[in-house]
């Protein structure tokens, strides 16, 4: 692929790396002692998570490497942290036409224009203790899953302040101008597309990993179907459809589960509220009147478990979601998707047959009810997302990070990458 770093899906072990650390042992004692940063921003979830997986894939495969994992908000001025996170879930959620021309504004503008001398004179400002903190931390790398950070680490190596390399996890099928800055060592590309669109960008064909986005280690291990429906109560012969995502753009998530249960036929329904009290609470109320046929569920960090028991998605295409769905092999139906990113990933998804999409209620009862009445086609679904899932990726990511670790420090990426 033009020299773009590729991956063996199958296993999960990145071919160059089979190349150059063919004595296990020697990579091994290579990487002792490494400490490895990960920086994200709760600009939503997903790339706090995305984060997190690359930190537990560590600690789970590596044990003599020190995976941190910071929130780079933390070391921020309380308003810099109201516009990444405050602002920004204000706009998608209740403003989202405004959202998608901020969106396309800040991908078209010049890097060198006002708009973003003006966004990195206030980031040099509000954002200085993440600099002193990293430089406490001493990493021997650093990857962020979000921009912000690496765009400011990016000054910090300009200004000979920071020595250790740079690596940046795109965590959307889709990528935004914002996400590209001179001085990295290196991008993760959650597909093919997003690896030309960064070539495209300018960024060397050698610096491009397809690597997918990264998800917990438990998306990866086989679960039994049967141990975690009857854990909830559930049969585990049965169709059984999780919904997800609160059911933004739908009406709410008791809504949604109560115009699916009226449908007829032989299938259940796992019903995610997370931490939205009041929609546990209603949820619960319906489930009285369904008996064995609605599972609600509050806030889990085990959604595996529930994963394992369904069938279908019903979700919005949030990065981290959509990869964990394709790691799982579950087919979706998408719905409000935030304009920009979650619209490329849902793009992403119908065009390579993993998902369909509900645009509002009815058109989201439809498609469940073909998808009962058409097994074949919601087994053809399934195929074709676990085909595109990437369970290993935080793997890859690990050891792409770490085998540049083993290289002498004063080699340029472009020699790393041979």
């Amino acid at each position: 692929m033009h020299g773009v770093e590729q991956f063996d899906s199958q296993d999960g072990v990145g071919m160059r790396n089979k190349a150059h650390c063919v004595r296990e042992g020697d990579f091994q004692q290579g990487i002792a002692g490494k400490k490895i940063l990960l920086l994200s921003v709760p600009a939503g979830a997903g790339h706090t998570r995305v984060a997190e997986a690359i930190r537990a894939c560590a600690a789970a495969d590596y044990g003599d490497v020190k995976a941190i994992h910071l929130d780079a908000m933390a070391f921020a001025t309380p308003r810099l942290r109201k516009v990444y996170t405050d602002f920004y879930l204000l706009l998608v959620k209740r403003m989202p036409g405004l959202w998608r021309h901020v969106y396309r504004l800040t991908d078209e503008a010049a890097p060198d224009g006002w708009i973003n001398r003006l966004r990195r004179w206030i980031e040099r400002r509000d954002c200085r203790l993440l600099a002193a903190e990293v430089a406490a931390l001493a990493p021997d790398a650093i990857v962020c899953t979000h921009f912000q950070p690496a765009e400011i680490l990016s000054r910090q190596i300009a200004a000979g302040a920071l020595t250790c390399p740079v690596w940046v996890q795109v965590t959307d099928f889709d990528l935004h101008r914002m996400w590209i800055h001179p001085h990295i060592a290196g991008y993760f590309a959650a597909n093919d597309e997003v690896a030309f669109r960064m070539r495209e960008q300018g960024i060397p064909a050698q610096a491009i990993h397809v690597a997918g986005i990264p998800t917990m280690p438990a998306f990866s291990m086989p679960h039994d179907r049967a141990e975690c429906a009857r854990a909830l109560g559930l049969d585990p012969a049965l169709k059984t459809i999780l919904l997800m995502g609160g059911g933004a753009g739908l009406g709410g998530l008791n809504r949604v589960a109560d115009k699916l249960l009226a449908i007829p036929g032989d299938f259940q329904l796992i019903a995610l509220a997370g931490k939205n009290a009041a929609e546990l609470a209603a949820l619960q109320r319906l489930a009285v009147r369904h008996p064995g046929r609605l599972a609600p569920q509050g806030f889990t960090d085990r959604v595996e478990r529930l994963m394992a028991c369904a069938d279908l998605v019903v979700t919005k295409p949030g990065g981290a979601t959509s990869a964990e769905c394709l790691a799982m092999g579950l087919p979706m139906i998408v719905n409000a998707p935030i304009p920009g990113q979650e619209e490329h990933n849902a793009n992403y998804l119908l065009e390579h047959g993993a998902a369909l999409k509900a645009s509002d209620l009815s058109t989201l009862e439809y498609r469940v009810r073909y998808l009962l009445g058409h097994p074949e086609q919601l087994q053809a679904m399934a195929q074709r997302a676990r085909a595109l899932g990437r369970p290993h990726a935080a793997t890859q990511v690990l050891e792409t990070v770490l085998y540049q670790c083993e290289q002498p420090r004063e080699q340029t990426s472009e020699e790393a990458y041979g």
